[in-house]
């Protein structure tokens, strides 16, 4: 059967591969759709979508988003929306001047725990404007202060943590609402980041359907087959679209590999179809 990774990221956020090169990739791993949802940034989509045509793979345009939640982390994943809708844009190059003006104070939090890091260091690594966490994560590790990505953001990068700064986001019910309105799909990402109980995450899913919420990513590396039954029911129950992914982004994420969705592997090519009946 054939099978779909609806999440990964490219240079355009914090991945280590451009637009081009993940979808080349997409296709020699034998995928049969690949989408690139970059944080807050769908910049490098119609590179996707170009270099999709020439290797013969279906591109999904995407995006996630980072949303406020008072409890763990909250990504919506948007797909099939409108790339040329002015107000997603503008709403988007927001939180990426908010991740902007971030990024130089997690340098001087660094600075402070005496640490020798210099933003200039880590813009380099990243190779553009489009800084990310797992650049710092890098930079770190060459200086030898960490050994991996993982302790870097257990000590240092991770939420409330040593060098941790917050940014601001927009709530879930505004991410869906924005991806809605530009003609899109809004599925939660990695439920298990948000830090519930089952019962809890039953709830908020239960709030957040009658917001815009239309899908869940049920399949991916870090949930266990506990987990994605777990999921799949809660998905079931209020009729949205099981999706997944291996949020790969290239050798700035340890483990991520492109094509792996976990335990029981990527979404079979008709989940598709399943996202696009949402459109209407």
């Amino acid at each position: 059967m054939t099978r779909v990774d609806l999440h990964t990221h490219s240079t355009v956020s914090d991945g280590s591969f451009s637009p081009e090169e993940v979808v080349r990739m997409a296709a020699e791993v034998g995928l049969s759709a690949v989408s690139l949802t970059d944080h807050d940034n769908i910049g490098g989509v119609e590179a996707a979508l170009k270099a999709g045509k020439r290797e013969g793979i279906q591109v999904v345009p995407g995006v996630e988003i980072s949303a406020e939640f008072p409890h763990g982390t909250c990504h919506i994943l948007g797909y099939f929306f409108d790339l040329g809708d002015k107000t997603f844009r503008e709403k988007l190059a927001y939180l990426q001047e908010a991740r902007a003006n971030r990024n130089p104070k997690i340098a001087e939090k660094l600075r402070a725990l005496g640490i020798d890091i210099t933003y200039e260091e880590v813009r380099e690594i990243a190779g553009s404007e489009q800084v990310g966490r797992p650049h710092f994560a890098r930079v770190l590790m060459d200086k030898g202060v960490v050994k991996d990505f993982n302790e870097a953001f257990e000590r240092y990068l991770g939420k409330d943590k040593a060098a941790y700064v917050d940014k601001f986001r927009y709530s879930p019910d505004e991410a869906f609402q924005m991806i809605r309105r530009a003609g899109g799909v809004p599925v939660l990402a990695h439920p298990y980041t948000l830090n519930l109980s089952d019962e809890a995450l039953t709830d908020s899913i239960e709030s957040w359907v009658p917001l815009g919420l239309q899908g869940m990513e049920v399949f991916y590396p870090d949930h266990t087959e506990e987990m994605i039954d777990c999921y799949s029911r809660i998905a079931d129950s209020f009729g949205l679209v099981k999706t997944g992914g291996s949020d790969f982004h290239g050798n700035n994420k340890e483990g991520s590999t492109l094509g792996d969705c976990g335990p029981l592997g990527c979404p079979p090519l008709d989940v598709l179809d399943r996202l696009r009946w949402r459109l209407s």
